[in-house]
């Protein structure tokens, strides 16, 4: 550890110009301010997590490589990629890293637009409530905890995101810390048995009256903590602070004013001048909390919460009946090649998920971080009884996914049809959201009887092939023969590779054709189906067909009517053509090693909330102009020579079928190595029914042609669904009250409502069906009840779905909401790091969602947003923090 005291500034502070208001969306993934140079909820998360997990690698030297030295990171932009490369080996991937981040930034941002949360003073340190922040905050960090232990790591991260909201931003620009001359967290703010001393009183005057945006004198000269009121709940009592700001009502009440820090600009903050002041505190803070949480969970526990690795997890769903003995040797052998291959090594699998089915059963679910425990378990798996199909196939993959961490391969060993198809619109939703990849290894002919001579339809492997396209999988047919070198030849997947899009030449029938950049190693084209023949040609004319063995494109390998092609690198860059004659449509993808690709998010901004900012969607909505936000990943460092790869458009096309619906331009925000692009979808764009991919196009640094394709396909969803639960935990034998919104944003909707939730849990629902006008939303309650015999630190998972009462080609609009269960224990104590001393996390209180009723309201505000503060183009790094 660096020595106490010790703070060290790494690259400069940049100050970046405010977007003009024509711009749709600023350069914050979720921004939640609209003033230059202001410092957002993400940029501190960020900061806070690159400072602990650049403290992680210092102090824990890398297998195999030399240790990290500090001064290498001096005087430059700390960015996710480079720490990767320079603590994993060159080309590591820091795609699920950042992604991680994503999704605790993304819960940060949602306690300012979500209820409960958005009203609840106690969440926002507002209203003189300090006390009651203080708990909900602790207990935040409880909760998080409990669930990184619990090995659910997005649900603590959804946590942990809710508690730096309060204890970053919130509590240092909210109340008058900084301002009473404090330059150090509060050291009791992670404390509850500490008394929170030297707080204002009811009947104490705060403020005096000030009628200028900026107010930097309007605190009255107490020494008492204090914050300020906002709107009109609760309401502000004679001579207490606002707020203030052009969003806060209660600003114009006497004393009139604020004493926000919230931003840089005083029509939002009338303390703006003490913004980075408190920015800074808050950064500190953040970087305590992380620290904290790394001392009780271990540095293992701790990488797994932000997913500090490269490697994805494995998951397996493994039908067990009497006919799988060699499938389910096949798994073993696979899971033994990926163990043993990558021990040790960066790709190691993080993560293991093991769910047997058969008929009628399914589960238990198995999950570990052990590979060895896992091939234990494994092994001792032996195909027994049953041999008829259907079989519970998407209920045990609907385990693995509620079990899987996002952005993870899962392979499903069966020769079975699925006897609870009933699922399949929510098992898609599932993978959509958790962003899994899931691949079907089915050894039997969907055109023939199996084992039981009854007639069976060759349709009867649809909620497969829907599940798979969904997840941006495969459903791959073969035989017992040839089981384990497909599998073997599948298996390679859960490196991290790039499917590449394919399409047509031109609008007449022709060859398939896909580019190939500088950045590309290791492509792999595998064809699979009832095939004749195909041939593969390269930009320079060369060719070869399906003839085994070693070509002059590559080596050809054939496991029945499976084919793969492993091209020699390096690959040729630019337009190659496959050309494929087979009965029925065969099926043909095209995978790469590459250091870049990219993530994507959905939102819409908003005016109406406490703060400006862009609002999550998890898929578009029908109706709403939608922001598309880019995340690319593996950009090269800025110190290499060369110019960088850039995106210019993003074009969306129908799947599968590859059709361009349209394209639009990419637009840069911020420091250029962050790699933020943004895109401005209009309703017209998102109008067409079905499934529809997202293709990045551009040049790499030698001005040749670019494609990279999202992993998964999105899908326009005709509804919002809006799902929240209470702000804390459940505890056994309680009953929670959970917000359900629903709104309609083109055309009149009508449309039931069905809710699921864990076997032994209780929901019930004051909505079951609703009729919405446009722009029209309606509002219901449901409420949980939690067994007295239910698990501390278990999760239960609610999920909603909306779907038309007429027939027709769009699925159900799926919400889910996961909740933990832990008992109250105010005794708990956390170990805490050498700089601090022992805070104490505590359980919180809940507050209920609002009454069932029906609003009209307008789609969403105008666009709103602020520029970039240097997180990670231009970081504030702080290191070694002081004795508390």
């Amino acid at each position: 550890m660096p020595p106490a005291g010790v703070a060290l500034a790494l690259g400069p502070l940049l100050l970046l110009p405010l977007l003009p208001p024509t711009s749709a969306f600023f350069p914050n993934i979720w921004s939640l301010l609209a003033a230059p140079g202001s410092v957002t909820h993400q940029d501190l998360t960020e900061a806070a997590a690159l400072n602990a997990t650049l403290q992680l690698f210092l102090e824990r030297p890398p297998p195999g490589r030399a240790p990290l030295r500090l001064e290498d990171f001096l005087g430059r932009t700390l960015l996710a990629d480079d720490l990767f490369a320079a603590y994993f080996g060159p080309g590591a991937p820091a795609r699920r890293f950042r992604a991680a981040l994503g999704e605790v930034s993304r819960a940060n941002a949602a306690q300012d637009f979500l209820p409960p949360a958005r009203g609840d003073p106690d969440w926002h340190f507002d209203a003189e409530r300090l006390g009651p922040g203080r708990a909900r905050l602790a207990g935040a960090l409880r909760e998080a905890l409990a669930a990184a232990q619990a090995g659910e790591q997005a649900l603590a991260r959804q946590r942990l995101g809710a508690a730096l909201h309060a204890l970053q931003q919130d509590f240092y620009s909210h109340s008058n810390w900084v301002e009473l001359g404090q330059r150090r967290p509060h050291p009791h703010l992670l404390r509850p048995r500490q008394e929170l001393s030297g707080l204002a009183r009811e009947g104490d005057p705060t403020c005096a009256d000030c009628a200028e945006l900026s107010c930097p004198g309007n605190l009255l000269g107490s020494a008492r903590l204090t914050s300020g009121y906002f709107g009109a709940y609760p309401a502000k009592p004679p001579g207490k602070c606002s707020h203030g700001g052009r969003f806060d009502q209660s600003s114009a009440q006497p004393p009139r004013g604020g004493i926000n820090k919230d931003s840089t600009a005083p029509g939002f903050s009338p303390h703006h001048a003490l913004h980075l002041q408190a920015a800074r505190l808050a950064l500190l803070a953040s970087i305590q909390a992380f620290e904290l949480l790394r001392s009780r969970l271990g540095d293992r526990g701790f990488s797994r919460l932000l997913a500090i690795t490269p490697a994805s997890s494995l998951s397996f769903v493994l039908d067990t009946t009497g006919s799988m003995g060699e499938e389910i040797h096949a798994a073993k052998s696979q899971a033994r090649h990926i163990a043993e291959q990558r021990r040790g090594g960066p790709a190691e699998p993080a993560h293991y998920v093991l769910v047997p089915f058969h008929d009628p059963g399914f589960g238990p679910v198995f999950s570990t971080s052990d590979p060895d425990s896992f091939w234990q378990l494994l092994s001792e798996i032996q195909a027994v009884g049953g041999g008829d199909e259907p079989e519970m196939s998407l209920s045990a993959l609907e385990l693995a996914l509620l079990h899987t961490p996002p952005l993870s391969d899962i392979f499903v060993f069966t020769d079975a049809s699925p006897k609870d198809a009933y699922l399949t619109h929510r098992v898609e939703a599932l993978a959509q959201e958790r962003r899994c990849r899931v691949t079907f290894l089915v050894t039997a002919d969907p055109s023939q009887a199996r084992r039981r001579r009854q007639a069976l339809s060759p349709l009867r492997f649809e909620p497969y092939e829907g599940v798979a396209l969904a997840s941006g999988g495969e459903v791959i047919f073969t035989t017992d023969q040839h089981i384990r070198d497909v599998a073997a030849m599948v298996g390679d997947s859960v490196a991290d590779l790039v499917v590449l899009p394919l399409g047509p030449p031109g609008p007449e029938p022709g060859p398939l054709v896909f580019t190939v950049d500088g950045l590309l190693r290791g492509v792999t084209v595998r064809i699979h189906g009832a095939v004749r023949s195909f041939r593969i040609r390269s930009p320079a004319g060369l060719s070869q067909g399906q003839e085994e063995g070693q070509g002059p494109l590559g080596l050809t390998r054939r496991f029945g009517q499976f084919w793969v092609v492993s091209v020699s690198d390096p690959p040729q860059t630019g337009t190659w053509e496959i050309q494929v004659a087979a009965e029925g449509s065969p099926r043909v993808r095209v995978q790469a090693r590459t250091e870049l690709d990219f993530l994507f998010h959905f939102g819409i901004p908003l005016e109406d909330g406490p703060h400006p900012g862009l609002y999550p969607l998890t898929q578009p909505v029908a109706g709403l102009h939608t922001q598309l936000l880019v995340e690319v990943t593996g950009l090269p460092s800025s110190r290499r020579a060369g110019p960088p790869p850039l995106f210019s458009h993003v074009v969306l096309r129908g799947a599968p079928e590859g059709a361009e619906l349209g394209r639009v331009r990419l637009e840069p925000r911020g420091a250029p190595e962050r790699g933020l692009l943004v895109a401005s979808l209009p309703p017209p764009l998102l109008s067409a029914a079905g499934p529809f991919s997202l293709e990045l196009l551009g040049r790499d640094g030698g001005g040749r042609e670019l494609h990279r394709a999202a992993p998964q396909p999105c899908l326009v969803v005709p509804v919002l669904l809006e799902l929240s639960g209470p702000g804390g935990s459940l505890a056994p034998g309680s009953k929670a009250p959970l917000s359900l919104r629903i709104a309609s944003f083109s055309g009149p909707r009508d449309l039931d409502l069905r809710t699921w939730v864990n076997s032994s849990f209780t929901l019930t629902s004051n909505l079951s069906r609703v009729h919405l006008e446009h722009n029209q939303s309606a509002w219901g309650r449901l409420w949980l009840e939690v067994p007295q015999s239910a698990a501390p630190r278990s999760v239960v998972v609610v999920t909603v779905a909306a779907m038309g009462r007429e027939a027709g080609p769009v699925p159900p609009t799926h919400a889910f909401l996961r909740l933990l269960v832990l008992a109250p224990d105010p005794q708990d104590q956390l170990a805490v790091p050498a700089h601090s001393s022992g805070p104490v996390l505590t359980t919180a209180s809940s507050t209920p969602p609002p009454s069932p009723l029906v609003t009209w309201g307008r789609a969403g505000g105008g666009p709103a947003g602020n520029p970039w503060w240097g997180t990670v183009g231009g970081v504030l790094l702080l290191l070694g923090l002081a004795s508390w």
